[in-house]
């Protein structure tokens, strides 16, 4: 747990893709939010390095599933193993039937934004983020996988996250468990019959994917520091660790 909760920073980055390939997002303790953006790994470990406390959630796994020794020294964390290559976290959540990614054995094998997901690991690892829990740590990091955390609080598989409409549902999630984002339902009130013959619509007014990615991690990120009972973690710290909510989020709640 964060020494304190009232002054931490929470903190969801997406290494997704799209240009710039980041996306973060940041809340405060009131779900307020902080920052929204996209950049490249240098302005999110700008935006990190800033933080005097947070908890930094990442859409990403941390490292491959069994790395070399020199790759082990490159990261500075300590090799990680399963049984048969495989994460013990990611068959915990397929057992749960929530979508998860499958992290490869080798670095090489990564697609580009799991291997830019394992240099921004490295690089908070750098700036003295620890994994967590750690009790007197100011700053820490944790996998949230977003697509199971939307899942997760939804209790039912999402409409495809690239389609609006589960751009939408998404966003409706978000905003009825509290934090302080846009409301998605204003793009209705911005449509006339005339702006939808010129095709002028109001997307400004829905996140993309990896806007969303990013707010869900950091509301997990939340979730850990103010309701630990609302959440699981999953995995062992050798084959690493994923922290999920437990289950739907009413809203309101």
């Amino acid at each position: 747990m964060l020494i304190a909760t009232t002054a931490c920073t929470y903190l969801g980055i997406d290494p997704g893709g799209g240009r710039p390939p980041f996306a973060y997002a940041a809340l405060d303790a009131d779900l307020r939010l902080l920052a929204l953006g996209k950049g490249r790994l240098a302005d999110v470990l700008a935006f990190a390095a800033g933080q005097s406390r947070a908890l930094v959630a990442i859409n990403a796994p941390p490292r491959p599933v069994v790395v070399s020794q020199s790759q082990s020294a490159l990261t500075g964390m300590e090799l990680s193993s399963a049984p048969q290559g495989q994460r013990l976290a990611e068959r915990q959540v397929r057992e749960r039937g929530w979508p998860i990614y499958r992290t490869p054995a080798h670095w090489d094998e990564a697609p580009p934004w799991m291997r830019r997901g394992f240099a921004l690991y490295r690089h908070l690892h750098d700036l003295g983020y620890q994994p967590y829990p750690l009790d007197e740590a100011a700053r820490q990091w944790l996998e949230v996988p977003a697509e199971a955390a939307f899942t997760a609080l939804l209790g039912q598989p999402l409409l495809p996250a690239h389609h609006l409409e589960g751009r939408w549902q998404r966003q409706i999630l978000l905003a009825d468990a509290g934090l302080g984002i846009q409301d998605p339902m204003r793009f209705f009130e911005e449509i006339t019959r005339h702006r939808l013959r010129r095709g002028q619509l109001p997307m400004h007014l829905i996140y993309t994917p990896g806007e969303l990615n990013a707010l869900v991690a950091a509301f997990i990120a939340w979730l850990v520091a103010h309701h630990p009972d609302q959440v699981v973690i999953l995995g062992d710290p050798e084959s690493g660790q994923m922290i999920l909510p437990r289950g739907e989020v009413a809203p309101g709640d």
